[in-house]
């Protein structure tokens, strides 16, 4: 999938079990020594330590956000032992992207340059919990396989202003995010669709492909099939933040 990733978008993720040693264990937590990432050597104010926390209880609320499994299971693991870590299959679908320039300084290499947070199959977005999901970087060195299951609307990109078919015009966010420029009910458009402007001009390849794609099928139909993959109900989202930024030192 290359750095294209899109909001809304449902994918399935895995990563190959390879060997770590068990450093520490808690009532909630495995500590191993992590066997992808390295200690970066020119950032001097973040020291890490080579190991990394996963959830090691499967009644908590971690256990649930948590891709990451050990074999073998956390209750028969020992301090010392060599255990496997890696993703099993999971269905998920992307809440937010971020992606910074210059990549964030984290104390190891890769350094992080996308960062990608989905829910798993059956949890939706909820804007009052402080935080939630789980963060994946694409490019951070762990061989993490992201399989496009589904992406609705695949032909738009946010930001593309589109009319419908009664002649309404929208600006197209996201998924399930749609702006009509008249600012009445309903909140979606209906097909086919009418590429506007891409980037704030004319754009007739794309408008052609756009015409193309949305000549049968719905606004309707596309949410069906997501909520179909994601058991979860759709809210708008943050879609794409480009930042330019390091931590506070």
């Amino acid at each position: 999938m290359g750095a294209d990733h899109r909001v809304g978008e449902v994918l399935l993720v895995s990563c190959p079990y390879t060997d770590a040693r068990v450093a520490r264990l808690t009532r909630q937590e495995v500590v191993v020594e992590w066997p992808w990432w390295e200690v970066d050597p020119e950032c001097d104010w973040i020291e890490w330590n080579g190991q990394v926390a996963l959830a090691g209880d499967p009644a908590s609320y971690d256990w649930d956000l948590e891709l990451f499994r050990t074999e073998p299971p956390p209750r028969h693991l020992e301090v010392g032992a060599v255990c496997k870590v890696g993703i099993p299959p999971t269905v998920v679908h992307v809440m937010s992207v971020e992606r910074m320039d210059p990549p964030l300084e984290t104390g190891r290499l890769p350094r992080l340059g996308t960062q990608v947070m989905v829910l798993r199959t059956g949890q939706s977005h909820d804007p009052d919990l402080e935080w939630q999901g789980y963060e994946i970087a694409p490019d951070d060195g762990i061989p993490i396989a992201l399989d496009l299951l589904f992406r609705p609307y695949a032909c738009l990109v946010a930001g593309d202003e589109v009319a419908d078919a009664v002649g309404r015009a929208w600006r197209f966010d996201a998924p399930w995010d749609w702006h009509p420029f008249d600012g009445q009910e309903p909140s979606e458009p209906a097909w086919p669709l009418s590429l506007l402007t891409r980037d704030g001009r004319p754009d007739d390849a794309a408008a052609t492909v756009v015409a193309r794609a949305t000549r049968s099928g719905s606004h309707e139909q596309e949410l069906a099939r997501w909520v179909e993959l994601t058991q979860a109900r759709p809210t708008r989202l943050v879609v794409v933040r480009d930042s330019a930024r390091q931590p506070n030192r």
